[in-house]
């Protein structure tokens, strides 16, 4: 198999030969993929109990460097392997999961990919972009699939949204707020370790900002960004950004471990309707003005606690139409097929490419340089 770039789309040359040992046939043609996971601890887990829902697709095969962690493998009906060389060597799979934690996804990919595997990376897929760089030199040198777990772009909440604005629900949208809130103000294991990629940039951040961007098909202008340490004294526990698109379309990224009144999910506005989700169940509204054109008008006045107003005076209900959010249907699992299909020829593209996750690293890259010097970084990528 021979992959090659263009522009941001990965063009995956048909006629490869599929290797021996890997790939068997079954189901009438249908060809199997096994997958080894390096790293076998909560998302790997994750990955190979939902694998079952996923047509042509085996976990066989684990490497990690916990003895504990081979053992819950082989617990789970996988051949565990103490040593990355034995695994990459003589592992029954083409395909290899890469799940260990954020600062180490780099090299173990590139030996897979230099062992003639394919490999999925978790998210975030590097801790720069140089180091994405290297591993995406390493996929087109050895002619193999490379991509990254960004799971987050099949959530419901995130596609409801997507929906609501390439549909034109609320207009021309001229600012888009996303932002996850937790509570309890802990962060546990690596991610509250700087040197293992710990803080909420690298975890929730790299999900946001990739679906923002997948959302909003225009280059980046610029991107500013504050973080706090405000419960976990190594990493980031709270972030603001604000990326700036090149139509002027602002879109603001907030997270935090420690908000006990959590804003909503979403929250949009478009030159004739505003759009919001409440959470991840998806409980929200599309307010639509039944009249687009305003004039300005005397008699518009409200009577606040804190004085009169008329620019500010709240709409009557005869004002507004309330449209229910879009239906979606999504499943996860169409990460998976998406994968499969390429690898056997039958889908033309990948739906998570490595071009885009450099773009997202960039962002990311930008905002914690906008924390350090407080200014705003130009990007126009």
């Amino acid at each position: 198999m021979r992959v090659g770039y263009a522009g941001h789309t990965l063009i995956i040359v048909k006629n490869f030969i599929k290797s021996r040992f890997c790939l068997l046939l079954y189901g009438g043609g249908l060809v199997l993929h096994k997958v080894g996971v390096i790293g076998y601890g909560y998302m790997a887990g994750w990955h190979h109990s939902n694998s079952n829902r996923i047509e042509g697709l085996q976990f066989t095969s684990a490497y990690d460097i916990d003895p504990e962690r081979l053992k819950a493998a082989e617990a789970k009906g996988l051949k565990a392997y103490a040593s990355r060389e034995e695994f990459l060597a003589k592992g029954d799979f083409d395909i290899v999961l890469v799940a260990t934690p954020n600062n180490v996804h780099m090299e173990p990919a590139i030996a897979a990919m230099n062992a003639g595997k394919h490999v999925v990376s978790e998210k975030p897929v590097a801790m720069s972009s140089a180091e994405l760089e290297a591993m995406t030199e390493a996929s087109v040198k050895n002619g193999v699939l490379f991509t990254v777990h960004q799971n987050r772009r099949w959530d419901k909440d995130f596609l409801i949204v997507r929906k609501t604005i390439k549909d034109g629900l609320i207009g021309k949208p001229y600012t888009i707020e996303s932002r996850v809130h937790g509570s309890r103000g802990a962060m546990f294991g690596w991610r509250a370790d700087k040197e293992a990629g710990g803080g909420m940039m690298l975890d929730w951040g790299v999900h946001l900002i990739d679906q923002i961007m997948f959302m909003i098909p225009e280059k980046v202008k610029d991107v500013y960004c504050r973080m706090f340490k405000v419960k976990t004294p190594d990493v980031d526990d709270y972030f603001k950004m604000v990326i700036t698109f090149e139509s002027g379309l602002c879109a603001q990224i907030e997270v935090g471990t420690y908000c006990l009144k959590p804003l909503p999910r979403w929250y949009a506005n478009g030159d004739s309707g505003s759009v919001y989700i409440e959470s991840w169940d998806c409980q929200g509204k599309i307010l639509q003005a039944k009249v687009k054109d305003e004039k300005w008008s005397h008699d518009v006045v409200a009577k606040t606690a804190a004085g009169p107003t008329r620019t500010m005076a709240p709409r009557t209900k005869e004002e507004i139409k309330e449209v229910p959010l879009p239906e979606i249907e999504t499943d996860w699992a169409d990460y998976y097929t998406n994968i499969l299909a390429v690898l056997d020829g039958r889908a033309p593209e990948l739906l998570v490419k490595p071009a885009e996750a450099m773009r997202v690293m960039k962002v990311m890259e930008a905002c914690f340089k906008s924390s350090e010097t407080g200014g705003t970084i130009t990007l126009g990528i």
